[in-house]
């Protein structure tokens, strides 16, 4: 069976329509239309910038100890299974996609892990929300929704019009990633062990290594292939590739580079001791520059 990547007229015409690639894909739970899942996603969007917010104020936070601890020993589950899956497929077509024959089961085998992949990516949103929930608001950033919200699409679309073999490294990669990520979150829930949690650091630097490695891919994949992907997913891939490059590489600086914290510890003396008055914190908010700081150095904490 040759398989070919390139969006052609049919394939424009079908984004219109919203009809699969694989037809069997549209009967599949949220794949059909993306009203139901463009619903979710505005609800999540007014929840965690608006609704959420505000009803929360009127509030205690919410510990979520236990639930936390359940939703992160899930995700972990899932990332290794996905992980699994992601390899399998590597194994069966290659580590660089370079030939357009596949039969009919390994394309049903890809398009079954992607639309699972989707799935998790939806869960993820759970991410936010508890943010919310718990009054962490300084860490509801930029870098967070968005990298959550392109997921989720990226991903939806992908699967509804190019179910394409270039994505499994990708997404084989991010759960790998997500293993060792979750599974940090998940043991920091325990005080008692917290201390022995040295690793936080080389989460980042994993992430920056995994971007890399997903732009370098891409290209190369590119160059080399028989059935190179459409523009549009190309184009997805590396400009968000670099984009995340230079987000993380910004949070990796801002939060573990020794002069940057030495400058932080300085601006919080000043801050707590100017004309001899705690200014630390005004009506129960931190100060402009300090929540600047801290939204920046907090927002690479769950986002990939």
């Amino acid at each position: 069976m040759e398989y070919k990547y390139a969006l052609n007229k049919s394939d424009i015409d079908s984004i219109w329509n919203f009809k699969s690639k694989e037809e069997y894909v549209d009967k599949w739970f949220l794949m059909e239309s993306p009203i139901p899942i463009l619903a979710i996603w505005v609800a999540y969007i007014l929840f965690v910038l608006k609704i959420g917010p505000e009803t929360m104020k009127k509030r205690p936070a919410f510990q979520l100890r236990n639930v936390i601890i359940l939703y992160n020993a899930v995700q972990v589950i899932v990332s290794i299974l996905l992980f699994n899956l992601g390899m399998s497929i590597l194994q069966d077509v290659g580590y660089m996609h370079v030939t357009c024959q596949h039969d009919d089961k390994t394309e049903r085998k890809l398009s079954w892990a992607i639309y699972l992949y989707f799935l998790s990516k939806l869960s993820e949103l759970l991410d936010t929300i508890f943010f919310v929930l718990r009054k962490k608001q300084n860490q509801v950033s930029f870098l967070h929704i968005y990298h959550h919200s392109i997921m989720l699409w990226s991903t939806w679309f992908t699967l509804k019009l190019e179910p394409s073999y270039y994505t499994t490294f990708l997404g084989t990669l991010n759960t790998f990633v997500h293993i060792i990520m979750y599974t940090y979150y998940g043991l920091s829930a325990f005080p008692p062990i917290t201390k022995y949690l040295w690793w936080k650091k080389y989460i980042t630097s994993l992430q920056l290594i995994q971007f890399v490695m997903i732009v370098i891919h891409m290209v190369a994949n590119y160059i080399t292939t028989d059935c190179p992907p459409s523009s549009i997913l190309s184009s997805v891939i590396l400009v968000n590739g670099i984009f995340f490059i230079y987000l993380f590489g910004d949070f990796y600086k801002k939060s573990y580079n020794k002069k940057t914290i030495q400058n932080d510890n300085q601006l919080n003396k000043s801050n707590e001791t100017t004309d001899g008055v705690n200014k630390k914190h005004e009506n129960g908010i931190i100060s402009d520059n300090l929540t600047k700081r801290n939204s920046s150095t907090n927002c690479g904490k769950i986002v990939n």
